[in-house]
């Protein structure tokens, strides 16, 4: 096997080694992907979730207490929601004209004018909403509880609470399957949750093999297949009819969100290790087909249907403080302003 061969079945662990750093950047490089431009946002403190709305040509980053949106014609931002708490997530209706956002702190979702960029109406959710996803049959969006492991779902006409559903453990990231079925990651039950917005009721809870902590999850809704990302450096594919899992590809390191496009058919993995993971669908044998070398980092993502780009933010990062009893794994500080897109597109 040559040494390319070698390195690209390794991904880019071997970077850390000065005398492959020329090769192993060629080998991650070398898939469909490139990274093409960064565009930098700056502000200051963490961020979570990006959401694309291929169709406005925008990106809506959760940003601490704020919501940047950026324009992904010119890279800039061109307004942001602001007087919120800290965010987690936004939802899109499928009419252009609301936004949802969970914001965690305030235990609320925060209805936003798509248009104007202005709050409309701030909605009483569980504690800590965090995913958040619109659900296109009944019009309903679902923001999950990370702190209270519930769902919390909003009738998108009166803006009102519809129901409070019960979960088996605490939720991460869900997805929307377009025929009236919600699915959710079970971070602290190493599962998926199967929920039926017509019934309002949990249908189901299906185990995920060889899959720690899920977190960020993709649908593959014309061929069934839902995509968890996992520590440990894996990412479970589950059947979405049957909840069996059908493979286990390895991806980078602290994974955080997954995306999948289907006019390729290939599934994302974002790494905080600074690699962004594809894996090709088309086929049952799941293979990754390349590690791109993003930033440190990196553990978001959105992936934008209409061009097929995939955007992830990072920023720059100060020392990390010393552990304490308290806060025994410590994040490292961000440095301010440094706050940024990665903008990766095929080659």
């Amino acid at each position: 096997m040559s040494l390319t061969a070698v390195l690209k079945r390794i991904g880019i662990a071997i970077c850390c080694f000065a005398p492959f750093a020329v090769a192993c950047t060629a080998a991650a490089q070398s898939g469909p992907y490139k990274v093409e431009a960064r565009w930098k946002i700056g502000g200051e403190g963490g961020w979570d979730y990006i959401t694309a709305d291929p169709g406005a040509h925008l990106l809506y980053i959760d940003h601490g207490p704020r919501v940047d949106i950026v324009d992904t014609q010119t890279g800039k931002a061109i307004a942001a929601i602001t007087d919120l708490k800290g965010t987690h997530g936004v939802a899109l209706d499928d009419e252009g004209k609301y936004g949802y956002i969970s914001d965690g702190r305030a235990n609320a979702v925060v209805v936003f004018d798509r248009r104007t960029f202005k709050t409309v109406a701030t909605i009483p959710a569980g504690t800590n909403p965090d995913g958040i996803a619109f659900e296109p049959v009944t019009k309903t969006v679902w923001a999950f509880n990370g702190r209270s492991s519930n769902v919390t779902v909003i009738d998108t006409k009166s803006l009102k609470v519809v129901a409070t559903i019960a979960l088996p453990g605490k939720p991460e990231f869900p997805v929307a399957d377009g025929k009236g079925i919600v699915f959710d990651n079970i971070e602290s039950k190493n599962s998926i949750a199967r929920l039926d917005a017509k019934t309002l009721k949990l249908t189901a809870t299906w185990p995920l093999t060889d899959c720690e902590s899920p977190s960020g999850l993709a649908i593959d809704r014309e061929h069934r297949r839902l995509f968890s990302v996992c520590d440990g450096k894996k990412m479970a594919v589950t059947d979405a009819d049957s909840g069996k899992t059908l493979a286990n590809p390895t991806i980078g390191d602290g994974p955080d969100a997954a995306g999948f496009d289907p006019t390729h058919q290939l599934a994302f993995s974002s790494n905080g290790d600074g690699t962004l993971t594809v894996v090709n669908t088309a086929s049952d044998k799941f293979e990754v087909v390349q590690n791109l070398a993003t930033e440190r980092g990196a553990r978001t993502m959105t992936v934008d249907t209409a061009t097929g780009r995939i955007y992830l933010v990072t920023a720059e990062f100060g020392p990390r403080p010393a552990a304490t009893p308290e806060n025994p794994r410590p994040r490292p500080a961000v440095v301010p302003d440094s706050f940024t897109v990665l903008v990766v597109g095929r080659q």
